[in-house]
């Protein structure tokens, strides 16, 4: 903020003329570049303090100014450029001229996106530019490098972001290079070029809507390589881009599928919520694990290995966890989603799973607590297991060291039964000593402690004693994901379009000042497009896009390469049979995220992962809830609804699952610790741990 204030403070006193020398030294090689904005509804003034520091970092430096009379040759040839990002409508003729003589004398021009619509009086500005902006849609997409030979697009490649899709009219094709083409429906529309006039070159794109593309790298990437270009400057300095991760490919070999005969729903993309098509007639058949694991592609580098399948799980994984020992627990489930039972009367339990001869394969199974029902989440804490399991939170213990819970009880009660999918899960242990989870729409109404409680959809956290919960944030749909960065930052994603969330203040700050309240908090990645492998999806709505998202664990180990260390989340989509891998990118006092490449993905229409996190062992563990039916709700027309507000089908499996590892090639074989043997300097010792699991276990 100092830099800024400081630039704006050196451009109002070359404007009333004070007397400060502007020029620029022979021997700088920084390149200076006055950035004109406006206060219009792009927002320039934000726009610029968030690019500002990036080129700044980069060797170049931006002033900013809103006023249309710094156009005048004694400013501009105090810089190398002119950035415009406005919707100024008129241009005098003195500031006309001002600026056709800056470019035509060897200067740049770098308009940005709405710089297209500006100046509309001067038909020679419009000509300089190489087009007008003319209409615009919205979406998330990608553009295409037409010409990679360029010096500009020399190792780049477009990236992805939601952006306006601009269309353009009154093209000027003279001296004009087109580099970049956006593609749709209509045909192809030039949205990245060059031009040159009189000793100048001008550089524009129309990418560049808001903060979700300003804050994407590749925008950055090609922002810095058109400057350079515009001003002559040092291309090579540009490292090469690309968003797209090289991934594994399917082998050749693979058997076909098999199908069978079915009656399943099917909502083809329509405008019209929940309408139906034809129903699908034929299902594939389920795979082996060894051969089902062979569908999945994965970034070039790393590898799925198989820790535990059916049938040795005896049903569904719905949720994991690791003890101090580094053993994996997984909450299996039969009843899910419309056959909750009883208190006690369950076909649901918690399995340890334990590798004891060392080749990365679980081969000891030992029932830990069964007659459960619908567990949906599970932590350790006070020398035992808490488990959310709908109506109740519960603590189970083994009191004899038998590995077999002897001590239930119920922490307290209140969590909605209503509808199955929408109760609580995905509890995390916090720096705080709380531990935090998410609910859905479902909610919860109850008394923890002295203190009566009613909340849905969104963020909580609760005292392992189960003697206090807060409620923090609204989520604004129904909602699975909770991940927390190594600084306790809390992250979290829900269903249908808004896979990426991030919660900067909690309720209980709004709530100590009288009037005021929170708002619902927004995605930070914006409706996010999915990327399966294969055509054969099944999305009841928000086609395309994150319908039934689950999950946002970041990668806090230091197994993977570098470019994950803290930074990545990753989300699982069921309906596109991935986990998709979000970089995280600071942005003012919050982040903003995008759906950058696939963790894994499958061609195989049963494959469901449900959950990724960060093992004990600093690599990604994935549970495939491997199920062909995903759809819960609603009900469609022919079928009944169950009790637990899923429609009802035979189709539902109950016996398949799958859970696995992804491994680095280059990663480290980390043997597992025991903490539970540990003295007081070992756990010290282990809050040095590079993998964050261990940190908080200690």
């Amino acid at each position: 903020m100092k830099k800024f204030i400081f630039s704006v403070s050196i451009l109002v006193a070359v404007v009333f003329g004070l007397g400060i020398k502007t020029g620029i030294r022979a021997q700088d090689n920084k390149i200076k570049l006055l950035f004109l904005g406006d206060n219009g509804h792009h927002k320039p003034n934000e726009r610029f303090r968030q690019i500002q520091p990036v080129l700044a970092a980069k060797g170049i430096d931006l002033v900013y100014t809103d006023k249309v009379e710094s156009l005048t040759p004694k400013i501009l040839n105090s810089y190398q450029g002119l950035v415009i990002f406005a919707n100024l409508t008129t241009l005098s003729p003195e500031q006309e001229k001002a600026m056709l003589d800056y470019v035509e004398q060897g200067n740049a021009l770098i308009p940005l996106h709405c710089a297209s619509y500006c100046f509309l009086n001067s038909p020679k500005y419009i000509d300089l530019v190489g087009a007008q902006f003319s209409k615009h849609g919205t979406g998330t997409f990608r553009v295409d490098n037409i010409l990679p030979t360029h010096p500009i697009m020399k190792g780049y490649k477009s990236f992805e972001s939601w952006d306006e899709t601009y269309v353009h009219t009154k093209h000027n094709p003279k001296d004009r290079i087109v580099l970049e083409e956006r593609k749709d429906a209509s045909g192809s529309e030039p949205w990245t070029w060059v031009r040159t006039q009189g000793k100048g070159k001008v550089f524009y794109t129309a990418w560049g809507h808001d903060a979700r593309t300003w804050s994407n790298p590749g925008f950055q990437n090609l922002l810095e390589r058109g400057i350079r270009w515009a001003t002559n400057g040092d291309l090579s300095k540009v490292p090469a881009f690309s968003d797209q991760t090289l991934m594994t490919e399917l082998p050749k070999n693979l058997k076909p599928f098999d199908y069978v005969e079915a009656d399943v729903p099917f909502y083809p993309a329509n405008k019209q919520w929940g309408k139906m098509g034809e129903n699908i007639r034929k299902m594939q058949k389920p795979l082996e694990p060894k051969e089902s694991q062979k569908h999945y592609i994965m970034p070039e580098g790393f590898e799925l290995k198989l820790f535990a399948s059916e049938p040795d799980l005896e049903g569904k994984p719905i949720a994991m966890n690791w003890d101090e020992r580094g053993r994996l627990w997984v909450a299996l489930t039969i009843d899910y989603p419309n056959e909750l039972q009883p208190q006690g009367q369950g076909r649901d339990k918690i399995v340890i799973c334990e590798d004891t001869n060392g080749d990365n394969v679980a081969d000891k199974f030992t029932t830990f607590a069964d007659k459960l029902s619908i567990p949906t989440s599970l932590i350790f804490a006070n020398g035992g297991v808490i488990v959310h399991q709908a109506p109740d939170t519960l603590f189970l213990k083994d009191t004899n060291g038998d590995d077999i819970a002897d001590e239930r009880k119920v922490l307290f009660t209140g969590w909605s039964t209503g509808d199955t999918h929408a109760g609580p899960s995905n509890l995390n242990y916090g720096l705080d000593n709380w531990i935090y989870g998410m609910v859905g729409y479902a909610g919860f109404a109850g008394t923890v402690g002295d203190e009566k409680q009613s909340f849905r959809t969104g963020f909580y956290r609760m005292k392992s004693d189960g003697s206090k919960i807060e409620f923090l944030r609204n989520t604004n749909n129904n909602s699975w994901g909770v991940g927390l960065s190594e600084e306790g930052i809390l992250f979290g994603s829900t269903a249908n379009g808004n896979p990426s969330v991030h919660l900067p203040i909690p309720n209980r700050y709004y709530e100590k000042v009288r009037g005021w309240s929170s708002s619902v908090l927004e995605g930070i990645a914006g409706s996010a497009p999915i990327h399966p492998i294969t055509k054969q999806i099944r999305q009841v709505d928000h086609h395309d896009k994150f319908t039934a998202a689950a999950g946002h664990a970041l990668y806090t180990a230091r197994n993977y390469p570098s470019d994950y260390w803290n930074k990545t989340a990753f989300v699982t989509e069921p309906t596109g049979h991935l986990v998709a891998t979000f970089p995280i990118t600071p942005e003012g006092a919050s982040f903003t995220s995008r759906n950058a490449f696939n963790l894994v993905a499958s061609d195989d229409e049963w494959s469901s992962p449900i959950v990724a996190e960060v093992g004990p062992d600093a690599n990604v563990w994935v549970i495939d809830w491997y199920n062909y039916i995903v759809q819960h709700n609603p009900t469609p027309a022919g079928f009944k609804t169950g009790k637990g507000n899923a429609y009802e089908t035979n189709l539902r499996d109950k016996k398949h699952g799958r859970i696995y590892r992804l491994v680095h090639k280059d990663g480290k074989n980390n043997l597992p610790l025991n903490l539970s043997i540990a003295d007081t300097s070992k756990l010290v010792e282990t809050l040095r741990n590079d993998n964050f699991f261990w940190r908080r276990h200690a």
